[in-house]
């Protein structure tokens, strides 16, 4: 068991470190489609974050949990990543940098990145700790959101001056931080039980910190009703696939 834990944790952090080389595909586009593009992302993305923690990680962590601490730990889910974005200055912004909407200096922008990686490593980790289902719905809720983020980093660290080849580089190294996430929470959670029952609820507040503060208001940016439409119906379509998955758990 142990060993196919190992497998498909760092088998599904590849692929999503992967993910941050997704800028380059960026650069072909215009930034009235681009825009586009992340509005629908940043949607699903929301509701997928959404869909994972109500559909999959809370009813997980209930099963062998009781509700109250299940509920706690939610809460401190909600509240670290709060602080953890305080602390280290996260940027979990979704649209490219202009004068009008600024980003912090390149070299935050990749420390923040790493430990941002870090800690969806331990996520994906904690949660193929406590199934394989588990894992792999919140591999993909997280994929999804890393999508409209990494656009977002690569447009920072060419904004700070990189060239484009040092912005892929350095967006890689960074996201490699989640295979070092994922051996800290495996190393741990195979040693102790007890791990994997608090990183689940964790990581469902985890999510609905990302997708309450920091995805939905991105949405409110554009309110003009066709825009509206779109942005409601990547919400559902993102929720509907972590409701499909439970179907193959």
């Amino acid at each position: 068991m142990s060993a196919t834990v190992w497998i498909y944790s760092l088998g599904s952090v590849i692929i999503v470190s992967i993910v941050s080389l997704v800028g380059i595909i960026t650069l072909g586009l215009k930034d009235k489609l681009l825009r586009k593009v992340l509005l629908f992302l940043v949607s699903f993305a929301a509701g997928s974050l959404f869909g994972g923690a109500f559909f999959h990680l809370i009813p997980e962590a209930a099963e062998n949990t009781p509700m109250m601490m299940v509920s706690a730990y939610v809460m401190l889910g909600i509240v670290l990543f709060f602080l953890l974005e305080k602390v280290i200055h996260w940027r979990h912004c979704h649209v490219p940098t202009t004068k009008s909407h600024p980003h912090p200096l390149g070299i935050m922008n990749l420390v923040g990145d790493a430990f941002h990686n870090l800690i969806d490593g331990m996520l994906i980790g904690g949660a193929y700790l406590a199934n394989i289902p588990l894992g792999i719905s919140t591999t993909i809720a997280i994929l999804f959101h890393e999508v409209p983020q990494e656009i977002g980093d690569f447009g920072v660290l060419l904004h700070a001056g990189y060239t484009k080849s040092k912005a892929l580089m350095y967006n890689f190294l960074s996201a490699l931080s989640a295979i070092i996430g994922v051996i800290i929470a495996l190393t741990i959670g195979l040693r102790f039980g007890w791990f994997a029952e608090f990183l689940v609820p964790f990581t469902a507040g985890g999510f609905l910190y990302i997708a309450g503060s920091d995805l939905i208001p991105e949405m409110h940016k554009e309110c003009s009703a066709p825009i509206s439409f779109i942005q409601v119906t990547s919400l559902i379509l993102g929720m509907a696939i972590m409701i499909g998955l439970t179907f193959f758990g």
